[in-house]
């Protein structure tokens, strides 16, 4: 087992919610007439912690309007995430993981409560050993949510690998001296994927599964 510390990012890697995510921040800048980002500008802040994702999405936003913001985000994303899916294959690949020993982790631009929602609507819980979120730790790209996984289980950087579908999530495994796998269903285009130099970019679950089982 060459990783057995395997960090998955949430949100366009796991579940299927880049687009919500982009409606809820356009909505969000409609309610407090703000410039609606086009779905390139805010797609690219998925993965982010919340607060710094509305400045990068908003960049004209006054700090005293970053709460209104984060609040008409979070009415919008909410009143629809019950209906968001797993991507297809997302519980076997974990459970097949989990089964050969490997140890599963989160690290993502969610709040807490967001992923303790999440992890409780999906049912993966019990394949996650532990988890890091953005109101707990630096955002992405600090390597503070990997180090301290990697702490709390004893693991060195070589035996760790994270898998995400941003830029943000490649960066911060560099960042923290950690191989990544890039993912290109979610939330980064392909050919920005490449430029941070993944040990691959998979197109599907299936082809992800299939790289864990012959690389970790």
């Amino acid at each position: 087992m060459k990783y057995e510390l395997v960090v998955f990012d949430w949100d366009g890697t796991l579940l299927d919610s880049a687009g919500a995510i982009v409606r809820a921040i356009q909505a969000a800048c409609r309610d407090l007439d703000l410039p609606v980002p086009d779905h390139a500008r805010a797609s690219h802040v998925i993965g982010l912690g919340l607060a710094d994702a509305m400045r990068h999405a908003v960049p004209d936003l006054a700090p005293e309007n970053y709460q209104a913001m984060v609040d008409r985000y979070r009415f919008h994303y909410l009143s629809g995430d019950h209906a968001l899916t797993l991507f297809d294959g997302v519980p076997a690949m974990l459970a097949r993981l989990h089964a050969a020993g490997h140890i599963l982790a989160v690290a993502t631009g969610k709040s807490r409560l967001g992923l303790e929602r999440a992890l409780d609507h999906s049912g993966l819980r019990p394949f996650f050993s532990a988890s890091r979120c953005a109101d707990e730790c630096h955002s992405k790209p600090h390597p503070q949510m990997l180090e301290e996984l990697m702490a709390e289980f004893g693991m060195s950087a070589g035996a760790t690998v994270m898998i995400g579908d941003t830029s943000h999530d490649l960066l911060m495994a560099k960042n923290a001296g950690v191989d990544a796998l890039a993912v290109t269903y979610g939330a980064h285009p392909h050919d920005h994927l490449l430029e941070h130099a993944p040990l691959a970019c998979l197109h599907d679950v299936a082809e992800l599964d299939a790289w864990l089982m012959s690389n970790a």
